[in-house]
């Protein structure tokens, strides 16, 4: 029988969490869902210099606004917990100890003095400095000195680091669900260090020995993770463990040109690469929460960025999603992210709302505004969304039914003629004796003799201000009569 499936995202809180992470918690979630196993999030803040203040909370809360919560977390069905990797340090002392009687690690007391200057020695030489087999027996550590002075420099205080010993002269030949099979060299490999005498871990030691602790299955990462993946392998290698199948999911790439999608892209081309928005004293950054983005939207738009299900659809539930998605129909190439794109998902995910849901959040703009009104905001939301990608550009498309016109655009003057008042004045005569005031009632009477008369472009000059704007017949049903004949007599005495 085999294993349940459990998966993980696991973070480092240093920063907001950018829309490449996102990717990689969507499609671990969805891997989960699919194969009914368990989406596991662990916070990986064993580099204490780089943590930032809010940084864990901003994760929690921008994967519950996006709908893909983990099941077990940091005070959540903490199954094998803790999930903090800084509370976990004297689980990791242990299995750096293990490698070292067992021969798969060594310790470093090099210096970063002399380790800088072996390195600027290589570069004056052409060539690159690398701690691997062929030089970690000249250096200083456990493989050339003597085991009672690594002992007298350890109980001495003198610093050190636990270095893996990588084998020499193996080709690992390792499987990737989306790359295939993949050959490293390991003579091209560096000894990567595991532990330090701080008692803290490196990424390295403390992931492979949470995940196995934590009984990871699968292993879906960004690709930049993929140099890692024949130390990982022979980490577990070196525990007699079983590890993991790995995916490494390929780069969401900048919108124009090369190179990895980065916030710079999104400043400088105007829209959030967060899910939420960030303030540092450096500034804020955007978030798509905050930019009128629905969480359903980023969440489809983000799963079509190097994932598709070999059909034309592009319109998925976070169900249909879940249900479709599958590890090998993720492409090896990158994704570019297409900022239009994202904001077409967003008005196919407008469309898709109630209009009693879209005129609530309407009304609260209407409200910061200062516009009381007695119009019906349901009607008029219902004729303006289509026109629209965020609930935020309803203003801009509606204000004309609130607010009576104080100036005529230039291009819709054109329309206006020597004799315009005239006509117009014979409309206010129609007008007056129209009792029933609807829009089909409204179009059935006048439409005819607005356009004998050759004036709508007018009247819609006279009601909207600009040759803009839904439906003339709706515009004046829900604005009313009385306001109808005061806009037309306002033009006429103002062009």
């Amino acid at each position: 029988m085999s294993k349940p499936v459990r998966v993980r995202f696991a973070p480092s809180p240093t920063g907001p969490l950018h829309i490449g992470g996102v990717r990689t918690a969507l499609f671990n979630y969805l891997f989960a869902k699919k194969n009914n196993g368990t989406f596991y999030l662990r916070i990986e803040d064993t580099d204490q210099n780089r943590f930032v203040p809010g940084a864990e909370n901003y994760i929690f809360e921008a994967l519950e606004w996006l709908g893909i919560p983990p099941s077990e977390t940091v005070n959540k069905n903490e199954k094998f917990g803790p999930y903090r990797q800084s509370e976990r340090k004297e689980i990791y002392k242990q299995y750096a100890d293990t490698l070292l009687e067992k021969g798969w690690a060594y310790y470093a007391f090099d210096s970063a003095e002399s380790l800088d200057k072996h390195r600027k020695q290589h570069e004056a030489e052409g060539k690159t400095f690398i701690y691997n087999w062929h030089n970690r027996e000249k250096l200083e550590n456990s493989l050339s000195l003597s085991q009672e002075e690594v002992q007298e420099r350890i109980a001495n205080g003198t610093d050190y680091v636990v270095r893996f010993k990588i084998p020499v002269n193996e080709t690992l030949h390792l499987q990737d669900i989306i790359r295939g099979d993949i050959k490293f060299e390991t003579n091209l490999l560096d000894d990567k260090v595991l532990f330090k005498s701080d008692g803290m871990p490196t990424y390295h030691l403390a992931n492979i020995v949470d995940d196995h602790l934590m009984q990871t299955t699968h292993v879906i990462r960004g690709e930049e993770w993929l140099p890692s993946l024949p130390l990982h392998y022979l980490l577990y290698k070196a525990f007699d463990w079983e590890a993991p199948q790995f995916a490494h999911l390929p780069l969401i790439l900048k919108p124009i040109g090369n190179g990895k999608l980065s916030k710079r892209d999104g400043d400088k081309m105007g829209f959030p690469v967060f899910p939420l928005q960030w303030t540092t004293e450096e500034g804020t950054s955007m978030g798509y929460r905050e930019q009128g983005y629905f969480p359903e939207a980023v969440v489809n738009f983000l799963a079509l960025l190097g994932w598709n299900d070999g059909t034309e659809q592009e319109i998925f539930t976070l169900e249909q999603l879940s249900e479709k998605f599958d590890l090998t129909r993720v492409h090896k190439a990158g994704a570019k992210f297409d900022p239009e794109k994202n904001k077409w998902f967003n008005h196919q995910y407008l469309q898709k709302q109630t209009d009693e849901s879209l005129a609530e959040s309407f009304t609260k703009i209407l409200a910061e505004k200062n516009i009381a009104t007695t119009l019906d905001v349901i009607k008029i939301t219902s004729l303006i969304k289509e026109r629209a990608n965020f609930v935020s550009e309803f203003w801009d498309l509606a204000d004309y039914f609130f607010v009576a016109p104080t100036s005529y655009d230039e291009k819709g003057l054109k329309n206006w003629k020597e004799n315009t008042p005239d006509v117009m004045n014979a409309l206010l005569v129609e007008l007056e004796n129209i009792n029933n005031f609807s829009a089909t009632a409204l179009e059935e009477k006048i439409k005819p003799w607005l356009l004998e008369n050759k004036v709508m472009p007018v009247l819609r000059l006279c009601l909207v201000g600009a040759l803009k704007g839904v439906d003339l017949f709706q515009l004046m049903e829900i604005i009313g009569k009385p306001e109808t004949i005061n806009r037309i007599k306002k033009a006429i005495e103002s062009i």
